[in-house]
């Protein structure tokens, strides 16, 4: 995610790094030299697009800009809904902190160690890396390392903890409904987590708006050659800019958890878990948290 202060003239106009202009750059090269080509036809041969009106165009963008807000709005409530689920979790495992500070010091550290490990499991699983590792750096080996969904086996081995808490008379039924209730809550948030992950923005829908971008801003320069001369080049890279950084963006939150600039900073939030289920058993020695590396945060 970008970490950013707020801009200046200077940076608006001159920032580079954790913009979208590094994702698009080769695009808008590509557009660059056709207008070129454009140019110097029109130049050579004058009247040789005199037949291709602007017009059409103001139309097409206009309809073309429209699409692209919707299906930008739609990837960003994605990105949004994914926020709110992983501030869920943050939530549920600090409530698991609050209602298990009675417990012997061994049975705590099983439950909130646990929930590091389911933490951490999760957003191995949601970026397709190590899951497994993910988990039994904290948990050590169990039946999730042979489990087709080892972060969930994970919170199924924290319920099943619970219930042997309670029936050992170590907790009452309602201090384990209530710790239950948080990990019912957990069990949401990785259904909605893994609900995004796996369902994307139908390919159609992007794929329409991908190849009319293309074409819009490729035949853009031949309809302005004639009229502008090198004066094309202005209007065409500014609506390629804004028209090929918002689909990039797009692209981006469509998924936000993957890796890219714009995506979520699960890294960070899963440290955020570490640390405070670490301090919570009384443990002075945390890993540092994460700070933004050029303007990222991971």
């Amino acid at each position: 995610m970008i970490v950013r202060p707020k801009p200046g003239l200077r940076e608006l106009l001159f920032a580079l790094h954790g913009t979208i202009l590094v994702h698009i750059i080769g695009r808008i090269a590509l557009i660059a030299l056709v207008s070129i080509g454009a140019i110097i036809a029109a130049r050579e041969w004058p009247g040789m697009f005199a037949q291709i009106s602007a017009i059409p165009f103001a139309l097409i963008g206009i309809s073309l800009s429209i699409f692209m807000s919707f299906r930008n709005s739609a990837c960003h409530e994605r990105w949004w809904e994914g926020r709110k689920l992983w501030g869920a979790l943050i939530i549920a495992c600090r409530s698991v902190a609050r209602l298990t500070s009675t417990l012997d010091l061994a049975d705590r550290a099983v439950l909130l160690r646990g929930l590091c490990g389911f933490t951490l499991g999760l957003a191995a699983r949601l970026r397709g890396t190590d899951e497994v590792g993910a988990i039994t750096r904290w948990c050590g080996d169990g039946p999730w390392t042979q489990a087709p969904n080892p972060t969930d086996t994970v919170l199924r081995q924290l319920g099943t903890h619970g219930l042997q808490l309670m029936h050992a008379g170590r907790i009452d039924p309602i201090h384990h409904s209530l710790i239950d209730g948080q990990l019912s809550a957990l069990a949401q948030v990785q259904a909605g987590c893994e609900r995004i992950a796996t369902t994307p923005v139908p390919f159609t829908y992007s794929l329409i708006l991908h190849r009319t971008t293309y074409v819009f801003c490729l035949v853009l320069p031949f309809a302005l050659a004639g009229a502008l001369g090198w004066w094309t080049l202005l209007p065409v890279l500014l609506a390629s800019y804004t028209f090929f950084g918002l689909d990039a963006l797009g692209d981006q939150l469509e998924d936000p958890f993957g890796l890219e600039p714009n995506d979520l900073p699960l890294d960070a939030m899963s440290r955020t878990v570490e640390r405070e289920m670490l301090a919570a058993l009384g443990i002075t020695e945390l890993p540092p948290a994460l700070e933004p590396q050029r303007y990222m945060l991971s």
